[in-house]
Parts: structure tokens; C-alpha cells; sequence
């Protein structure tokens, strides 16, 4: 049964936390609130978990280790709801050192690198157009007069004039990222973008906006089926990009923010995949600007990581069956002290998995998914696993919609998997 009362819970405790999370720098290394904040009502309407710099073995490397010297890194995001005003919000978490922005801008995307020539808005932080981010901060800008529209791309360009050293960064962006030598945070062509890409996020993490119609943000948390590998790069097919269609179709009046990592745990932190997610829920949720609603799909890495040799992450602990029901039982205190509401998303299939599936883990994984279903501690439930399951073998994902690793689904999967927890999200 639905709780609907925790969603009544009055929200002025939520915005005061927010508040003093995301408060401005006036000057370097100090952060204070400023007035022109207080009137407005923000809400997330973008959003990237970040981690530790890592390159992680196997992977393609990152810009993340090395960092950035007098270049200017343009990131292209998506937002899940309009607004008249926006801000940016830039993140430090995982820095050892204070970070420097000497400028930022925003504007709407054009093709590419591009930007739309007359839409490039200055972003200021307390009046100025630089910060510095102290080290585990986050951060937000003062409010940038631009409108958007719901499903509305936008390039956020930021410079860092010296040497940054190491930057915390989303690393499975699936967003083509660019970068260029020098300031170019006022040009509107791709040509000097035209060098190295990546698919990561570095030192942005977040897009609220005011002035809209939206009145909340749903946050999608989990691993890498939240973050969406699997899914088309550079095609907004995650699937809590599909989620925030189905819901702007619907002239709902929620957003939705991704707090997906792939490869992330619930009990245990990586140096490669991010703090666990008992740990990070509170920032990565909890203090995302207006939320209402988390939607939780996370274990599947608790399972079967520890079935594989040390690669240069770690080795990953073997948990059991009651351990996984405790960590979602701590996320769901987590949200209802906040009165957040917590839809539980059963954990989807694996059998076929190279290195994670076995007998005993599908086991694991299915005692799990009978406690979601059946114990009532959830406000809601979206029985993904049934939803995404080959009925003729349940343990594995239907052919239709796996990618090809029988863990991560494929668009198709993950639009099947947003249409499963669209009808558990409850406006006010």
C-alpha cells in the first residue's frame, strides 16, 4: 500500500537542508546564502552522481586523473522540466584540493559542440563570474535568466584557467563531453571543440530550475541499469530519460534527476564505482532540490561482483540475502526522515552473466526481490524483474530486450522498464 502520508510531510524541512547544502560563494573557500535565493522554488531537473578520479582498468581513460590546465570543458545535459530561471550547479566532493571555475556559461545546444547563437548566458556565483569550490563542497550559481522548456538540451561550458589536478566526475556519461585550449566559454561554434571527446561529466552535477510549472523531482537511484549502459550513447534513452517523457506527455508536473553509477554497490564502496549506496543516498537523493520521490534499483553489483578476480578495483565482499534487505531497509529511514517517498524496483535478471551469475546468486536475488514484494516497507513497488523476465526463463532477461551481456537492458528494455514505474509515481 501506497503511504501517501509521508508525501504531506510538510516540505519546509527539505528546503532548509537544501538550502545549506547548495548555499553561494561570496568568496573564495566561503560559502554563505545570499538573498536572491530565498524567494525562489527550485527543483532539480538535471542531475549526475559523481565519483572519486579514477581511470578504471579496462575502461577508456578519463579526463578526471589528470584534470584540466587552461582549457574550457562544454557539457551537454538534458533537462526534465521547465523553468524561467536556471542555475548550475558544480561539485568538488571528490577533490583534494580547492577547485577554480574562472568562468561559465549556458546556453541551448546546437549541433554538436555548438551553441545557439543569442542564447549564451553568463553564469555568475554570488556576483562574480568565477568560484572556488572548496574541497568536498558542492555548489550552486546564482539563478541564470534563461527559459527552457521541458526535454530541452543544454551546453554548460566551464573554464579552469590553472591546473586543476585531479576532478570528481560522473564517469558513464553516455553524452558526447568536449574540450578545448583556453577560454572558449562565449563561443558558439564547435570548432574549437573539434579535438577530444569524452562520455563522462566532470565537476557538473547538477541543473535546478524556478519559475516553471514544475512542482517536484522524482530521483531515479541505482547502478549502471539507473545510469544506462546499455542504452544508445548520446540518445537520451536511460531510463529515467524515458521516465521524464512518459511523465511531460502525461503533463505531469514532476521531473526526474538520474543518481545512477554504474557498477555501484549498496554495502560496500569501490575506488572505482562510487561510495556505496547506503552513503551517498543522502546527497545523491536527499538533497536534490525538490525531491518528493526516489525510485530504488540497486543490488544486482552486491550480488555478483564478488564472483570476479581483482582487475584493479578491489575485490568485491560477498553479502548475503538478509545483509541486502538491511541496506534497503536503512534507505528507506533514510527518505522517510526526510519525508521523501521510496518506490522499491525489483532487481531484474542475470542468468547468462559472465563471472556474476550463479545458482546460489540467483538465489540471493530472488529472496530479495520476495522481500520487496511482499513486505510492505516500500510505499510502492514496480516489479521490474517481472516486467523485464523471459517468461519461458525467468532468470534471464528477455531476448527482446537485453543488450547483449544478459545484465543491461537495451532502449527497449529500458523503456519497458520506465513504463513499469511510471504508474507508481504519485503527484501531490
Amino acid at each position: 500500500m501506497r503511504r501517501s502520508a509521508f508525501r504531506r510531510r510538510t516540505a519546509a524541512a527539505v528546503v532548509a537542508v537544501t538550502t545549506a547544502a547548495l548555499a553561494l560563494t561570496t568568496a573564495p573557500g566561503t560559502a554563505t546564502a545570499t538573498g536572491e535565493d530565498r524567494p525562489h522554488r527550485w527543483t532539480g531537473a538535471w542531475g549526475a552522481a559523481h565519483q572519486a578520479p579514477v581511470n578504471v582498468p579496462g575502461w577508456p581513460p578519463t579526463w578526471s586523473v589528470d584534470g584540466f590546465t587552461d582549457q574550457s570543458v562544454r557539457q551537454v545535459v538534458r533537462v526534465a522540466a521547465a523553468g524561467e530561471r536556471l542555475r548550475i550547479r558544480v561539485s568538488n566532493e571528490y577533490g583534494a584540493r580547492p577547485l577554480r571555475v574562472v568562468a561559465a556559461t549556458v546556453g541551448r545546444t546546437g549541433d554538436g559542440a555548438e551553441v545557439r547563437p543569442g542564447t549564451v548566458r553568463t553564469v555568475r556565483f554570488g556576483g562574480d563570474r568565477g568560484i572556488v569550490v572548496p574541497p568536498g563542497r558542492e555548489l550552486a550559481s546564482d539563478a541564470v535568466g534563461l527559459t527552457v522548456r521541458p526535454l530541452e538540451r543544454l551546453t554548460v561550458t566551464l573554464h579552469f584557467a590553472g591546473s586543476t589536478g585531479p576532478v570528481g566526475f560522473h564517469a558513464e556519461g553516455l553524452t558526447t563531453t568536449y574540450r578545448a585550449a583556453g577560454d572558449r566559454t562565449r563561443d558558439t561554434s564547435g570548432g574549437p571543440f573539434a579535438g577530444e571527446t569524452a562520455y563522462s561529466y566532470y565537476a557538473l552535477s547538477g541543473i535546478d530550475v524556478t519559475g516553471g510549472a514544475a512542482r517536484g523531482a522524482v530521483v531515479a537511484f541505482g547502478d549502471s541499469i539507473t545510469d544506462g549502459y546499455g542504452s544508445t550513447p548520446d540518445a537520451d534513452n536511460r531510463y529515467p530519460d524515458q521516465l521524464a517523457e512518459r511523465l511531460t506527455e502525461a503533463r505531469s508536473r514532476l521531473s526526474v534527476v538520474n543518481s545512477g553509477i554504474s557498477a555501484n554497490r549498496l554495502l560496500s564502496d569501490s575506488p572505482c564505482f562510487g561510495v556505496k549506496g547506503k552513503d551517498r543516498f543522502r546527497h545523491d537523493v536527499l538533497n536534490r532540490p525538490g525531491v518528493k520521490t526516489a525510485v530504488v534499483l540497486i543490488g544486482i553489483n552486491d550480488i555478483g561482483a564478488p564472483g570476479l578476480p581483482d582487475f584493479g578495483c578491489g575485490i568485491a565482499p560477498a553479502v548475503t540475502a538478509s545483509q541486502l534487505i538491511d541496506g534497503h531497509k536503512d534507505l528507506i529511514r533514510q527518505a522517510r526522515a526526510r519525508g521523501v517517498e521510496v518506490v522499491g524496483a525489483t532487481v531484474l535478471p542475470f542468468k547468462g552473466t559472465e563471472g556474476y551469475y550463479t545458482e546460489a546468486n540467483d538465489r540471493i536475488r530472488q529472496e530479495v526481490n520476495h522481500w520487496i514484494r511482499t513486505s510492505g516497507a516500500y510505499d510502492a513497488v514496480a516489479d521490474t524483474d517481472l516486467a523485464l523476465r523471459d517468461p519461458s526463463d525467468p532468470a534471464r532477461l528477455l531476448p527482446a530486450y537485453d543488450s547483449g551481456d544478459h545484465l543491461h537492458p537495451n532502449d527497449a528494455g529500458l523503456d519497458a522498464l520506465a513504463n513499469t514505474v511510471l504508474p507508481h509515481i504519485a503527484e501531490d
